[in-house]
């Protein structure tokens, strides 16, 4: 089996596949402070019983790239990979500064180009809310980063005086009638509104219209705040698009299958 890892900086999303077929999902919180020693009982209690073959993963912690990488290494007898520009990816990245792009935005590419036809915007709703634009010719030009939803809420918390902590929930009318309705509609319907508002200028500035695709744990709650629906919704693109990246550079016995036309 394949193990594909998602490190983020609020959890550590695992996903297996055997051959092609996606089998399950974890997540274990980020821990930046947690030995090695800890990360490898962990997975052991986890994916102990599996026979993991290989492992891809794609970090954002650089303080726990390499840990959780030697981690998993120690327990199945590998040598993971670590996803970045350099490695076969099947798409050109062609922004300014490719060495910056984060590694859960270039799998989000990956399988976006493999997955989906024409241009692509992927929209993933995490930690922060990234928009990862991918042109007809395959190749990932960029795109926006904003603060996620549950970051928003701490902000306004930590940074006030008198605005409570309150907990990502609908928003039942655009105009508040008290604080917790002020927080939610400005932050639940002012998202959807920024998400709108992007994808439409991005489109202008693409000169094509997209296929919309989103993924992350917030994507169901903010669609229902949209006039312009989503296309698809890719719980593990991510992951999906870790094992695609796999395939191209270490199962390139038909690379034909993997590869981008």
């Amino acid at each position: 089996m394949l193990l594909t890892a998602d490190i983020g900086n609020t959890s550590i999303t695992l996903g297996l596949f055997d051959n092609n077929t996606f089998v399950n999902k974890f997540r274990i919180a980020s821990d930046k402070d947690l030995p090695t020693e800890e990360y490898i009982v962990l997975i052991k209690s986890l994916l102990g019983e599996f026979s993991i073959e290989g492992c891809i993963i794609a970090s954002v912690v650089e303080e726990l790239s390499y840990k959780f990488k030697s981690a998993v290494d120690s327990v199945f007898k590998l040598n993971s990979i670590l996803v970045s520009n350099n490695l076969n990816l099947g798409i050109k990245v062609i922004t300014d500064r490719p060495n910056e792009v984060g590694a859960d935005r270039i799998a989000n590419a990956v399988a976006a180009s493999n997955l989906y036809k024409g241009a692509v915007i992927v929209i993933d709703f995490g930690t922060a809310t990234s928009f990862d634009i991918i042109n007809s010719k395959h190749e990932f030009m960029g795109g926006v980063i904003a603060p996620g939803l549950n970051t928003q809420m701490k902000c306004l918390k930590n940074a006030t005086s008198k605005l409570p902590k309150i907990e990502v929930s609908t928003s039942p009318r655009a105009v508040g009638h008290n604080t917790t309705e002020a927080i939610l509609s400005g932050v639940i319907r002012g998202s959807a509104c920024m998400v709108e508002g992007l994808v439409k200028q991005c489109e202008q500035e693409l000169g094509e219209k997209v296929t919309l695709v989103v993924t992350g744990g917030y994507s169901g709650l903010i669609a229902n705040y949209l006039n312009r629906p989503f296309d698809f919704t890719n719980p593990i693109l991510t992951l999906e698009g870790l094992k695609i990246i796999y395939n191209l550079n270490v199962k390139s016995k038909n690379p034909s299958d993997n590869i981008c036309s």
